[in-house]
C-alpha cells in the first residue's frame, strides 16, 4: 500500500494538472465565443457570393475561366485545415480519418497535401505523402488575409497544372460537443445550383465573363475563409470539451485519493495507538 506521503504527493500533482486544464478550458471558451461569431458572420456573404456565382455560371452566355478548367485527373491536391496544437480530444484524428476517406482509391504519388496546421503536416509527413505547401501558426485565429494568401497560391498552382483538382477537408462546427469532418471539391470551381427566381436579379456589366474573372478568386477566398472559421471554432470547441472532461476527471481522482489518504492515515494512527497501548501494558 502507498504511504501517506506518496498519496499527498500524488494529490498535489493532480491538483496542479487540474489547475492547468481548468485554465485551458476557460481560455478555449473565451476564444470559442469570438470564433463562433466570426463563423456565423461569414455565412451570409458566402451564401450570397455562391448565389451570384451560380447565376453567372448558369447564364446562357458562354463563359470560361482557368479556375473552371476540367482536365484529365493525374494529380489531386487536398487542402487540409487542421490544428497547430493538440489537447483537443478526437478533433485531429477524426479530421485525418475524413482526409484518408477522401483519398480512398488514389495512390500516394497521385496526391499532394496542402497542410494548414501542424497536425496535418506531421501526420502526412510520417506517412510519406508529398507536402506541397504548409501554413502554420494560425489555426485558432485565422484571418481573411490567411485565406486570401492560400487561395492565391492554390489557384496559381492549379492554373499552371501542378494539380488537376483540389479538395478542401475541414471540420464543420455545430456545437462545442458536435463537430462534423467533411470535404468538398474546391477546384475546378463548381457553382451551386441557382434558384430560378434569382437569375433575374443581376445585370452583368460589362459582361458575365468579366464578372466571373473577378468573382471566382473572391469565391475561392470566401470558401477557404469560411472553412478556416469553421475549423477554428471546431478546434476550440473540442479543446474546451476535452479540458472540461479532464478537469472533471482530475476532481474525481482527487476525491478518491483524499479518501485513500484518510484511510491510510487512520490506519497509521490506529497502529501507533496500539503500539503505545502494548508498550504501556508491557511496563506493568
Amino acid at each position: 500500500m502507498a504511504s501517506a506521503q506518496d498519496i499527498r504527493r500524488r494529490i498535489k500533482s493532480v491538483r496542479s494538472i487540474e489547475q492547468i486544464t481548468k485554465a485551458m478550458k476557460m481560455v478555449a471558451a473565451a476564444r470559442l465565443r469570438k470564433a463562433q461569431e466570426r463563423a456565423y458572420a461569414s455565412q451570409p456573404f458566402t451564401e450570397k457570393i455562391q448565389e451570384v456565382l451560380a447565376t453567372v455560371a448558369n447564364s446562357r452566355l458562354d463563359v470560361t475561366h482557368p479556375l473552371l478548367a476540367k482536365r484529365e485527373i493525374k494529380k489531386t491536391a487536398y487542402l487540409i485545415l487542421s490544428a497547430d496544437k493538440g489537447l483537443a480530444g478526437a478533433y485531429s484524428s477524426n479530421l485525418m480519418k475524413e482526409a484518408l476517406a477522401a483519398m480512398e482509391g488514389k495512390a500516394k504519388e497521385e496526391i499532394s497535401i496542402i497542410a494548414v496546421g501542424r497536425k496535418a503536416k506531421e501526420y502526412f509527413s510520417r506517412r510519406s505523402y508529398q507536402i506541397e505547401r504548409e501554413y502554420l501558426g494560425f489555426s485558432e485565429r485565422p484571418t481573411y488575409e490567411h485565406a486570401a494568401r492560400i487561395a492565391a497560391e492554390v489557384s496559381a498552382d492549379f492554373t499552371v497544372g501542378l494539380y488537376d483538382e483540389v479538395y478542401l477537408v475541414y471540420t464543420y462546427f455545430h456545437s462545442p460537443i458536435n463537430q462534423q469532418p467533411m470535404h468538398l471539391k474546391l477546384l475546378p470551381a463548381q457553382a451551386p445550383e441557382a434558384a430560378e427566381e434569382t437569375t433575374r436579379d443581376f445585370i452583368f456589366e460589362p459582361s458575365a465573363e468579366s464578372v466571373l474573372t473577378v468573382l471566382l478568386p473572391r469565391y475561392l477566398e470566401t470558401v477557404i475563409y469560411g472553412g478556416l472559421m469553421q475549423a477554428a471554432a471546431s478546434e476550440l470547441g473540442s479543446r474546451m470539451t476535452a479540458m472540461g472532461s479532464a478537469t472533471d476527471n482530475a476532481e474525481e481522482l482527487i476525491h478518491k485519493l483524499v479518501l485513500n489518504y484518510n484511510k491510510v492515515r487512520q490506519a497509521t494512527i490506529t497502529r501507533e495507538i496500539s503500539e503505545i497501548v502494548g508498550g504501556a501494558e508491557a511496563l506493568k
